[in-house]
Order: structure tokens, then C-alpha cells, then sequence
């Protein structure tokens, strides 16, 4: 294609189709900030942000006037704060929250990620202490997001910590309740979590990384589905060859911005997160990208098979474009963010075993869903279960972000705004595996972990 066509493509990609850039998220490594007085150790982690990513938001807003690309959001990831929480209690736990919270606000940041554990093969003194803190460190502060890897295809299922995350997503959604118990909004729980992922509320800078990184989630969902729209009837081979090609200029955008900013913030570029992350808006949205390729309405028959089709090809584009491909990379599917899904699940067309089925072929898992209020621990630690273990028996990267909504029931509908969306409240079967939780223990690891 001529250069002036694809500069004229990529326009109309940015000013019709909702293409933008969906975070740049600094990395930032906290190893240095060590001391056992929590006050001392607050006040290292707040210098060490502070330093590291006072240039990020300027940096960013000079960048989308330079290109004309929206960057949606600017962010920090850090290292998960558990693995500072050794020498703390509760209260030394929140106050790290709090010092997250003050550092994201002063810079201008929309989320802070990294109050995080990872446990899939059991607790340490600090990882215990910051997820009996989670609620109240959720509830105290406004853009500090959390996350907890219970498992992976090398360790298996950490039974006792989903027990545990079933009772830490409840308290959090009392603690939260005057606000559509968005607290549970801002934690994820994880199977094989990724060390580089620059999305929220799942983004931690991962012990493997350098000082600082930049890593860039690019979006694109409505240029996707509008390149579907115009290549009219055809077959599927050539429907995959188009989502390829249109997912290649999506992450060069995605690449040039990237390194620009490494650039100027002189950190490293890590890697482009190839995920098609939707949006409430109107074009934005993953599920109107598979009724674009042919089905009558996302969660219906076919809808399992379009994406596994849509996820494999954007992998196939992405990793064309850029050989620093990382992070989730894939397709989100997360109901309250789209405005597609949330038509099908207020329809009936999309139920919770629909959506697990699903996550087994695309990127995450069950995200951004609302549950009743009244749905107890040990059934919502029982869906945690379900899904974590596709991610272990798949060796991929599954989450589950479930919002029990304090005092909804199904019908309603709980509003966070801003990219959070809203979300109708969707059934949940409710027959309990209390007794199966109560075993307690380790699922051990599947028998092609031993690749050795």
C-alpha cells in the first residue's frame, strides 16, 4: 500500500474506528526500599516512584500530540509490595497502600498496580499479611489495584489461598458497598500471572524485570470489527488473514509509541501487549467483533469457536510487528467494559458457564463480572477454582474478577463508570463446595508441567 493510503488508513483508524493506546505502564522496581520500620519503608517507596516516573504522564501527553494517537492512560507497576511485608502487620500493609494511593495521585496516574502476592506454592510471613489487608487497603485508598497468583502449570492450585480469596472478595465488597462494592473491581486473582503485564488491575513489575521498564497495551477492538464489516462475505480463511493484517499496523502503533517513550523516560522498553481491550463506548467492543464475523449474538452457539479464530490471529499479526510481544496478548472479554457483552448477558445470551467456556481460547478469564451480593465465600472461591484450573491444565495466563455486589440481586444493574462500565447482575448456581474447599491443601501440578 502507499505510504499516503496507510497514513490516511491509520487516521481513520484513530478518529472513526476507537483506535488508541490503551496504557503506557512504567515498571518500577521497589528491592531498594528495605526496612522494617513501616513509616521508613513507606517513605523509600514513595521517593523511588516518585524519582522514577515524574516524567511518565508529561511524557505521554507530548507523545499523543507528536503522533495524534490517544493514549488512554498513564500508569505505574511495581514490585509486588508482599515481598516487602515481611517485617509488617496489617496496619504496616495499609499504609503501603496508602503511600501507593498518595504517589498515583500526585503523578496524575489513573492506577497504581503491585499490591500483590504471589502464593501459588504457599505463603511467606509477607504474603499473608497483605491479603488479610486487602480490604481494608482497597477501601482506603482510590487507584491502587491488587492481585494474587494462587496457581500455575508448574506448582499447581494453591487450594488453601482461593479458600481464602472467596472471603478476602467478600469483605472487600462490604467494605465497599456505599460504591457498587467497587473494591472488588480493583483485584484480581490469577493463574500463571505474567511478570509484564501492562493492563490493571493485574499489573505487577515481576522480580525477572530490569529497574524500570515501559510496556505499552495497545486497543483496537473497532478497527478490527469495521476491517470484518468491510470485507463482506468472505470465507473464514480469508476472515483470519484480514484480523492478521489489521492486527500488524495495530501493534506497530503500539511499537512506535513505545519506543518513543523508552526514549524519553530512559527505561528500557519491555514488550507490546497485543490485547484487544474493549471499552463501554459504542464500536469499542470484542463482542461486536464476533457478531461482525457472523454469529447472531456473542454467547451463542459458535461463539467459543469465532474466538479462539479472532485471538489466534491477532497473536499471528502482533508478533509479526513486533518481536517484544508480552503481557496477556489476546482478546479481553470482560463484561461490565463492553458494551456487546453487556447486552448479552442482560439478554440471557451469555450466562457465567458460557464465559468460562470461553476463557479457555482468549486472554484472561472471567473479568469484570457482577454476581448477587449474597453469593457466599465458598462458591465464589469454587468459580475461582474452576477457572484458575483451565489456566493450569492449558498453561495460560487466567484470572477471575468477580463483583459481588452488596445488596443486588439479579435484574440489577451496578455502575463504576469510566472504563469500568457498568454491569448487569448475572446469575450464579449456587450449590456449595464448602466441603470440597474445607480438604484444604495443593492441587498438585498437571503431568506436562514436567518439561524438563
Amino acid at each position: 500500500m502507499p505510504e499516503h493510503e496507510n497514513i490516511l488508513e491509520t487516521l481513520n483508524m484513530i478518529r472513526e474506528e476507537c483506535l488508541d493506546i490503551r496504557t503506557i505502564t512504567m515498571g518500577v522496581s521497589l528491592w531498594d526500599c528495605r526496612a522494617t520500620a513501616p513509616g521508613l519503608l513507606a517513605d523509600q517507596v514513595y521517593d523511588k516512584i516518585m524519582y522514577s516516573a515524574k516524567d511518565l504522564v508529561r511524557t505521554g501527553c507530548e507523545l499523543e500530540k507528536m503522533y495524534g494517537i490517544p493514549i488512554v492512560n498513564k500508569r505505574v507497576s511495581v514490585t509486588p509490595i508482599a515481598m516487602l511485608c515481611g517485617g509488617l502487620n496489617r496496619d504496616g500493609a495499609v499504609l503501603l497502600a496508602k503511600t501507593l494511593d498518595r504517589a498515583a495521585h500526585e503523578l496524575g496516574i489513573n492506577f497504581i498496580g503491585g499490591y500483590s502476592a504471589l502464593v501459588q506454592k504457599g505463603f511467606t510471613n509477607g504474603s499473608r499479611v497483605l491479603i488479610d489487608a486487602i480490604p481494608e487497603a482497597l477501601t482506603a485508598t482510590e487507584r491502587v489495584c491488587s492481585s494474587v497468583n494462587v496457581a500455575s502449570t508448574k506448582a499447581g492450585i494453591n487450594m488453601d489461598a482461593v479458600r481464602e480469596m472467596g472471603n478476602i472478595i467478600k469483605e472487600t465488597a462490604y467494605l465497599t458497598r456505599d460504591n457498587g462494592s467497587i473494591g472488588c473491581a480493583k483485584l484480581v486473582i490469577f493463574a500463571n500471572a505474567p511478570e509484564d503485564n501492562p493492563f490493571m488491575a493485574g499489573a505487577f513489575h515481576g522480580i525477572g524485570e530490569p529497574e524500570t521498564v515501559i510496556n505499552v497495551g495497545v486497543s483496537g477492538p473497532g478497527v478490527v470489527a469495521s476491517a470484518i464489516r468491510r470485507a463482506g462475505n468472505c470465507n473464514l480463511s480469508e476472515l483470519a488473514e484480514l484480523i492478521k493484517k489489521t492486527a500488524f499496523k495495530i501493534t506497530r502503533v503500539g511499537q512506535l509509541i513505545a519506543r518513543e517513550a523508552s526514549k524519553r523516560l530512559g527505561a528500557p522498553f519491555g514488550i507490546v501487549d497485543l490485547s484487544l481491550a474493549p471499552t463501554p463506548a459504542v464500536g469499542d467492543s470484542v463482542a461486536h467483533i464476533l457478531e461482525s464475523m457472523g454469529l447472531e449474538q456473542c454467547g451463542g452457539p459458535g461463539t467459543t469457536a469465532a474466538l479462539a479464530m479472532l485471538n489466534d490471529a491477532v497473536k499471528k499479526g502482533g508478533v509479526m510487528a513486533s518481536s517484544q510481544v508480552g503481557g496477556l496478548s489476546g482478546a479481553f472479554i470482560p463484561v461490565s467494559e463492553d458494551a456487546g457483552m453487556i447486552a448479552a448477558a442482560r439478554s440471557g445470551a451469555l450466562c457465567l458457564e458460557k464465559l468460562e467456556a470461553m476463557t479457555a481460547v482468549c486472554s484472561v478469564g472471567l473479568d469484570m463480572i457482577a454476581i448477587p451480593g449474597d453469593t457466599s465465600a465458598a462458591v465464589i472461591s469454587g468459580i475461582i477454582a474452576d477457572e484458575i484450573s483451565i489456566g493450569v491444565a492449558n498453561t495460560k495466563t487466567t484470572a477471575v474478577r468477580l463483583i459481588p455486589a452488596y445488596g443486588c440481586k439479579v435484574g440489577d444493574t451496578v455502575s463504576f463508570g469510566g472504563l469500568l462500565g457498568e454491569a448487569p447482575i448475572m446469575p450464579v448456581r449456587n450449590q456449595s463446595p464448602e466441603v470440597f474447599l474445607a480438604r484444604g491443601g495443593h492441587v498438585p501440578a498437571p503431568i506436562h508441567s514436567l518439561k524438563n
